[in-house]
């Protein structure tokens, strides 16, 4: 009978190189804060999930605000922040543009984990004042401004119609998140639920529609 190579063994988590051990606190931490919200989530559990002990998770984070705002940051933040790198490498049309920011969006919300933390978001966060307006300028005033920059590119170039600028931004990422918090939630209960492609086609045609230049608009900005 051979023995196995020791080389292709797992690490315990212990013994793992001491860098992988905050990613893996903010994936318990974002699994702890989705499950139970964040003033039930307790630091023990995080650590307990994460396979750390809590003196561990003390030297990378000191506080449950901080891990939060920190797996708010490393989870959400980041892809706001490469959907705005986007923005100012994209050479084509700003249709193309707002259709690729939508779907990125979509891929960020539509997690089961991601559709925890925003149901969080909007159910606790406003008993918590402080971490309420980090994550509303972190992620939803940051996020609306980056679909306001397309918008205000593509009533530039004509392609977007004036009167666009002001509510479609705000609309965009409130249909995004509400809808994948209903199919994350709700679609086994719905006798007509849509798959999650059918569901962002739906979403990018209509708002595609609705912020499209008409032949009857003004076409003053």
């Amino acid at each position: 009978m051979s023995r196995s190579n020791p080389d292709s063994l797992p690490l315990p988590r212990w013994q793992r190189r001491p860098d992988a051990r905050p990613d893996e606190i903010l994936d318990a931490a974002q699994a702890v804060f989705g499950n139970a919200g964040f003033a039930r989530a307790t630091l023990e559990e995080v650590a307990r999930i994460a396979g750390v002990s809590k003196g561990t998770l003390y030297l990378y984070f000191d506080s449950k605000e901080t891990l939060f705002r920190e797996m708010v940051r490393a989870r959400i933040v980041t892809a706001v922040a490469e959907g705005e790198a986007l923005f100012r490498e994209h050479q084509g049309s700003c249709r193309e543009l707002l259709t690729l920011l939508m779907r990125r969006m979509w891929s960020v919300v539509r997690t089961p984990e991601m559709a925890r933390i925003g149901r969080l978001v909007l159910s606790e966060l406003p008993n918590f004042p402080e971490v309420a307006q980090f994550y509303f300028d972190e992620v939803i005033l940051r996020s609306r401004r980056l679909v306001e920059s397309v918008i205000e590119r593509g009533i530039v170039s004509g392609e977007f119609r004036p009167s666009a600028r002001r509510v479609a931004p705000r609309a965009i990422c409130s249909m995004l998140v509400h809808s994948a918090q209903v199919q994350c939630f709700f679609s086994a209960y719905d006798p007509a639920a849509l798959d999650e492609q059918q569901l962002l086609a739906g979403a990018i045609d209509l708002v595609l529609d609705g912020v499209a230049t008409h032949p009857t608009d003004d076409p003053r900005p």
